[in-house]
């Protein structure tokens, strides 16, 4: 049985329900007592497995070849075919993109001229396929790589968490950072049922950096300490094998990484940037962010994993109208100014090849001619951008009909429609994580796979980004 041939049978067996965000998962009491007679018969057929551990499915061989991430996440669902998977609608298609060639790539050099000139640090997967439509749902099941609807999507730990975890016992003393940063995302997905301890450090980058971080009083260290050991005096053994249990724990947790974060030099310099900077990277709150991220890796601190939020993609209307400040060519000056800035730079402090960039929407927009309203509405089919982490740039994966509206060749090893659990399982190959990982450790004692079904193979990483 081909690759394909077993996700659609597992998709026929176990449909994707695509249900309202406001569902929620619900059985009847016959179906309770079948599935939990089923759970009893079953657990006398696989050894015992103690809780918290992290046990996989299969020994698989990962990439291991990046050290952190930066994850993107164009909120709003950005065109795919006037952008990353270009295609040319004569009578529609502005002149002003001034499509041209490069290599094999048809690129609008007009829109986004920086990055046309480093595609050879890009790989562009065009053979993707969203599960839905909605933007809540779908943005929370690229955060966690699975159905947010799903038995275990209202615990499931942001893809950013489970790193976080899995590279905390690499932290080395003196690094002092979250390990998990999300900037202009404050709804980005937290931690799940993990500890409080992986959630996302959500910030909006300022150029002032953390204000909260020190205080302008010359005597604002020394007050800070006093206080902070009046706190422990007062509270500390309520927070230090607490007996309220691990909620009053975790606060200890987070006040001492707080603390460490206080009148720090190097939380000052990495959340701080210049006018210059800015500038450099297009004066836009996406190239803030950018920046910041750049320079907390460029820190090495501790932050393993990145996630950047740039919302305002959701163009139904007048999408190529240039006098707008939130239609697609003045936002994709902004992502053109800012990551092609982050791309040199990370090259240029030789920190691109140990990091991996992921982009993408949370789905694309229709194809073809515009809608009455002169924009481009939902579409399933869109892209991802890969660059650093060793993925080989200048690579293009995957293509699509003349329209843009269907995959013709997958181009990757499971010859389907790649799908954002098998961006999850890449994530993970490109930083050497068990992609079949199970924790044992959820509040329903069930087993939490990194990537759903990975005891039947149905997702996996595609590793044809590093060929």
């Amino acid at each position: 049985m081909t690759q394909r041939d077993r996700f659609e049978r597992h998709l026929k067996r176990r449909p994707h329900p695509h249900r309202p965000f406001y569902a929620r998962p619900a059985m009847s009491r016959r179906a309770f007592l079948g599935l939990a007679g089923t759970g009893v018969t079953a657990s006398f057929l696989i050894p015992p497995v103690g809780a918290g551990q992290v046990v996989p499915w299969a020994q698989v061989e990962t990439k291991n070849t990046a050290r952190q991430v930066i994850f993107i996440l164009l909120a709003g669902a950005i065109s795919q075919v006037d952008t990353f998977d270009f295609k040319l609608v004569e009578g529609v298609t502005p002149r002003e993109f001034e499509p041209v060639r490069v290599g094999d790539v048809v690129w609008p050099a007009g829109l986004m001229p920086k990055l046309g000139e480093r595609l050879n640090r890009m790989a562009i997967l065009r053979s993707m396929r969203a599960w839905a439509l909605q933007h809540s749902g779908m943005q929370t099941w690229v955060q966690i790589g699975r159905n947010p609807s799903a038995a275990l999507g209202e615990i499931a730990p942001n893809i950013g968490s489970i790193v976080a975890a899995e590279k905390e016992p690499e932290r080395q003393p003196g690094q002092v950072f979250p390990g998990f940063l999300a900037l202009n995302a404050q709804n980005a997905v937290g931690p799940g049922y993990l500890s409080s301890q992986y959630a996302p450090f959500r910030i909006e980058p300022a150029a002032g950096g953390l204000s909260y971080a020190s205080h302008p009083l010359a005597d604002g260290p020394s007050r800070f300490d006093f206080r902070y050991r009046l706190l422990g005096e007062l509270d500390g053994a309520l927070r230090v094998n607490s007996p309220l249990g691990r909620p009053a724990e975790e606060f200890e947790a987070y006040y001492e990484t707080s603390r460490k974060l206080m009148y720090n030099p190097a939380v000052e310099q990495a959340f701080s940037y210049s006018a210059e900077e800015s500038a450099r990277y297009g004066n836009s709150a996406f190239g803030n962010a950018c920046v910041v991220a750049f320079k907390v890796l460029r820190a090495n601190q501790g932050t393993r994993y990145i996630q950047i939020v740039f919302e305002g993609w959701d163009h139904h209307q007048d999408i190529y109208n240039p006098n707008l400040a939130g239609r697609l060519p003045r936002m994709a000056k902004a992502l053109d100014d800012a990551l092609s800035a982050l791309l040199d730079d990370l090259v240029a402090a030789g920190l691109f090849e140990e990091t991996l960039l992921v982009m993408t929407g949370e789905f694309g927009r229709t194809v073809g001619p515009l809608s009455p309203q002169a924009g481009r509405d939902h579409f399933l089919q869109h892209f991802v951008v890969f660059a650093g982490g060793g993925v080989k740039g200048g690579k293009i994966l995957g293509a699509t009909d003349p329209t843009g509206s269907i995959t013709v060749e997958p181009g990757w090893s499971r010859d389907r429609d790649a799908r954002i659990e098998d961006v999850e399982a890449t994530i993970y190959s490109a930083l050497g994580i068990n992609w079949t990982n199970v924790r044992y450790d959820d509040p329903f004692g069930r087993g939490f796979e990194y990537v759903p079904r990975s005891k039947d193979d149905i997702y996996g990483p595609i590793h044809e980004l590093w060929a």
